[in-house]
């Protein structure tokens, strides 16, 4: 906890983005003399800044500058969660462990991906739908 005390995190490029029902950001981290700080930290760190709690914040894009010391990204803050599980992408929401991804194994993908070569016209859509209610 030694790392938060000594990292600055400030903002620009604030946008309140009603159409999404978020507010987004471009988010600078100030850290001389230590490695990047942890997208979690920077999370906590923001909701805070934003009176929110940390699951409506979303933070992606970080690239370390030359030499270290500073690091820049983009911050979405949602005003709600069914806003946040409406418009961000599956991954983000799988990385924050909103939503879980069932892995299909590639044998499984291998061999439904054949049986899809063999048929034609609509066979071919009966075929996909009825893998997918096997599942």
């Amino acid at each position: 906890m030694a790392m938060e005390t000594t990292a600055t995190i400030r903002t620009r490029n604030f946008l309140t983005n009603r159409l999404l029902n978020r507010k987004q950001m471009v988010v600078e981290v100030l850290h001389p003399g230590q490695g990047s700080i942890s997208k979690v930290d920077v999370r906590e760190k923001l909701s805070k800044m934003y009176k929110t709690t940390p699951d409506l914040v979303f933070c992606f894009g970080f690239k370390t500058k030359f030499g270290g010391g500073k690091t820049s990204g983009f911050a979405l803050v949602y005003d709600t969660m069914d806003y946040a599980k409406k418009f961000e992408p599956k991954y983000r929401l799988v990385r924050h462990k909103l939503l879980e991804v069932k892995k299909v194994a590639r044998k499984q993908r291998k061999e439904r991906k054949n049986r899809m070569k063999k048929a034609r016209g609509t066979d071919k859509a009966k075929l996909a739908s009825a893998q997918k209610k096997k599942r």
